[in-house]
């Protein structure tokens, strides 16, 4: 056998999104880049998801400068970032000049591979990132969002894939978010998109239910060409299987990786220290490093593990952890079974936990859910009931349409909204996607006294 199983290793995005909320400083990678970069990897992912949201919030970093700084230290391997369609890096619908800017920035500033997808797997909302992404010159991965539902069949997913292939995919990634994904649907999955669609493949898993490594197997069995996976001090659990293990463990099988061993565990010597930082100052909660078999029934991704139990410590109500989890496939079935995965995993797990919190179910809807029950985020996999729909929106009306339809251009408005602090394009499209937080960050960096309240002083003059 001397078939190549390529790797695409995570831990500077989805392995440390999915352990510690994506809270790894630039400075925390910086000296392990070169030898990222040595290992033999397909490509690093790097950018995406939560990063940028988690670099303006909580790390005081640029991070189109921290994508640049990581394409300047990595010369030979492929950087690779995660889009959510029409959402970018943000939790709504952007226009389409928003999209086509950020895209075309996001490949100049040093993006090979854009892995695009959409929450409820509507291939509208796809359209004009794909586009931009092949007009910019950058290699498009769409990714199907795979969960798993009455309606979510192996036939429904290969048609997804032959679609995906035919808006213009450089290749397909079945993206498993939630770690349900098990190894005889994996096989059969794989087989047949691998029989119908002449792209290739790559397969997404999470380790939170204990049978990704399985999985991964099966998925390579079937003809899988690419797998996910992270260095071991930020693997397992929430995130994905191990690096070194997969590595050896497909080596000894017959099949070839291209790894370098001796490199790989040098990554995860730098790493391992980090880790035990982050679990001794409580950055990393134990929890996401548990096998949890309940993720099979309750459909939850690692990422959105983290962050419901960090919602419910800010609370003080972490003894409402198995409750609410218990009600998230409740509300996802009320909402037409939507994958869950950004942003409608952050949705869901609000909305139920609203509805444990408040004691009565729909009694607080967050606006998100409104908006996506009147159609505005893309068609439910399942048409949701008009019991639901009158209890979240009342006779508000539906939309049929793509949602971006609906909005009108945003660039010219944005860079005249944020021109006092805006360098750059990038500062623009930064503002673009978190107004509040960006425009905090951009003040800070060019006004010295931007953090200065402003103080009220009481002066009385002696005339005596």
């Amino acid at each position: 056998m001397n078939r190549k199983i390529r790797f695409m290793e995570t831990v500077l995005r989805d392995g440390q999104q999915s352990q510690i909320a994506t809270r790894m400083p630039i400075e925390d990678m910086l000296p392990i880049l070169e030898t990222l970069d040595a290992c033999g990897f397909e490509a690093l992912e790097v950018w995406g998801g939560a990063t940028f949201d988690s670099c303006l919030r909580y790390l005081n970093e640029d991070p189109w400068e921290r994508l640049r700084t990581i394409r300047a230290h990595v010369k030979n391997t492929k950087l690779q970032m995660l889009l959510r369609g029409q959402n970018l890096l943000g939790y709504r619908n952007y226009a389409d000049d928003v999209v086509e800017a950020l895209v075309k920035k996001s490949v100049e500033n040093g993006i090979d591979v854009i892995r695009i997808f959409d929450a409820l797997n509507d291939t509208r909302n796809l359209q004009t990132s794909i586009r931009a992404a092949k007009e910019a010159g950058g290699e498009v991965q769409a990714a199907i969002s795979y969960t798993t539902s009455d309606v979510h069949t192996v036939r429904y997913f290969v048609s997804l894939a032959n679609e995906m292939a035919r808006a213009g995919a450089d290749s397909i990634c079945i993206k498993d978010m939630a770690g349900v994904l098990t190894p005889d649907v994996a096989f059969e999955l794989v087989s047949e998109i691998k029989a119908s669609c002449d792209l290739p493949l790559q397969v997404h898993t999470h380790g939170t239910a204990g049978i990704a490594q399985m999985t991964y197997l099966k998925a390579v069995e079937a003809g899988a060409d690419i797998i996910d996976t992270c260095s071991s001090p930020f693997a397992e659990g929430t995130s994905q299987p191990a690096t070194e293990s997969m590595a050896i463990a497909l080596e000894a099988l017959g099949y070839k990786t291209g790894l370098d061993i001796d490199k790989l565990e040098a990554v995860a010597a730098h790493f391992l220290p980090i880790r035990n930082r982050f679990l001794e100052e409580g950055g990393l909660n134990p929890k996401v490093m548990a096998v949890e078999p309940k993720a099979l029934l309750y459909k939850v991704p690692g990422g959105m593990l983290s962050n419901l139990l960090a919602n419910l410590k800010d609370m003080h109500v972490e003894d409402k952890y198995a409750e609410v989890l218990a009600e998230v496939p409740r509300v996802r079935a009320d909402l037409g079974y939507p994958p869950l995965v950004t942003p409608l995993s952050q949705m869901v797990g609000s909305q139920a936990l609203m509805n444990v919190i408040s004691g009565e179910r729909y009694k607080v809807v967050p606006a998100e859910i409104k908006d996506y029950v009147r159609g505005q985020y893309g068609r439910p996999p399942v048409t949701i009931s008009e019991k639901i729909r009158r209890q979240i929106i009342g006779d508000d009306e539906v939309i049929t349409c793509r949602p971006a339809d609906l909005i009108e251009p945003a660039m010219p408005r944005l860079r005249e909204e944020i021109a006092a602090y805006a360098r750059s394009e990038e500062d623009v499209l930064s503002y673009a996607l978190f107004p509040e937080q960006a425009r905090d960050f951009l003040g800070r960096r060019e006004d010295p006294f931007y953090d200065v309240p402003v103080q009220e002083v009481s002066v009385s003059i002696d005339v005596a």
